[in-house]
């Protein structure tokens, strides 16, 4: 499992001795696991520097992350929790704090969310390492040409969609990619593609869904009157963007606003989600609790 944060991530932190560690774990919920894992980390002569949990009520799991300085080797950690994780039948995982996180974006012909998480990547200490952006389209590739990311053209129809898919799954292993944020990509996924890339793709959209759907939302809810525009950032999966919930944005609208008004605070509105939610997932903050997210802030 994995999770991020909306604050921005320090760069890894190694040296010969010592590292930086973010360890993230779910479990069915029991006394006696905050003990297990502290006391293991205690042993290794690790150095617990962030701390939170959450036991849920309705699932019965248990979620926690915990940041700690211990050994550098990674299989010297592994080790020591690998008999804790057993006892208690955790899902885990563990990773350097901050480590940028190998990404694919994937977009059509809106650019404002490309914008932004390249800016970000490059300015702001985005915990994500961008290796390519992929497009059924070639409208933005003088975008990722100007911050020097390869761009690649791959085009869709419902004749070609099979190749099409299996060419992103190449780029995907090929670049070994964790994580595949679809920035206002217009295409949907197969179910076999969303099952490939289960809690490691997250979508952006508005979140007029699902009263406005089709073309033209925006004019939709501007006749319709609305007094509240969002976005949701949320897993992919095979149902149509109901996948789990990692964040959400909204800005209220006045009576005098027109239909591109509406426009420009519903991209301002999902970049700000997206970067919040592909951070979080970065940072190793989201942990899947069936349809739902725990986000560790």
């Amino acid at each position: 499992m994995t999770s991020g944060s909306g604050r921005l991530g320090p760069v890894p932190e190694t040296d010969q001795l010592s590292a930086h560690w973010v360890l993230t774990l779910s479990c069915p919920d029991q006394p006696g696991i905050v003990h297990a894992v502290t006391g293991a980390l205690v042993a290794l002569g690790g150095n617990i520097t962030e701390s939170q949990q959450y036991g849920d009520p309705i699932s019965d799991l248990f979620f926690m992350r915990v940041e700690v300085r211990g050994p550098a080797a990674k299989e010297i950690m592994a080790e020591s929790l690998a008999p804790v994780a057993r006892r208690f039948d955790m899902t885990w995982q563990l990773d350097l704090v901050g480590r940028p996180m190998r990404t694919i974006v994937m977009v059509s012909k809106e650019a404002h969310c490309l914008h932004d998480l390249l800016y970000r990547s490059t300015r702001q200490h985005l915990p994500i390492d961008i290796r390519a952006v992929v497009s059924n389209h070639q409208d933005l590739e003088p975008v990722a040409r100007f911050y020097g990311i390869d761009y690649h053209h791959i085009a869709v129809s419902k004749e070609t969609k099979p190749q099409a898919e299996a060419a992103l799954l190449d780029l995907v292993r090929q670049s070994d990619v964790e994580l595949v944020v679809l920035a206002r990509y217009m295409q949907i996924l197969s179910p076999q593609l969303c099952q490939k890339l289960a809690g490691r793709a997250i979508n952006i959209h508005h979140s007029f869904l699902p009263s406005f759907k089709g073309a033209r939302p925006y004019a939709q809810a501007h006749a319709r009157g609305v007094k509240l525009i969002g976005a949701t950032a949320h897993y992919v999966t095979a149902d149509l963007d109901e996948g789990p919930i990692i964040e959400q944005d909204v800005e209220r609208v006045s009576h005098s606003a027109s239909i591109a008004d509406l426009m420009a605070l519903g991209q301002d509105v999902e970049r700000r989600a997206l970067a919040k939610a592909v951070g979080w997932h970065a940072e190793h903050r989201v942990v899947l609790n069936g349809s739902r997210t725990v986000v560790f802030s």
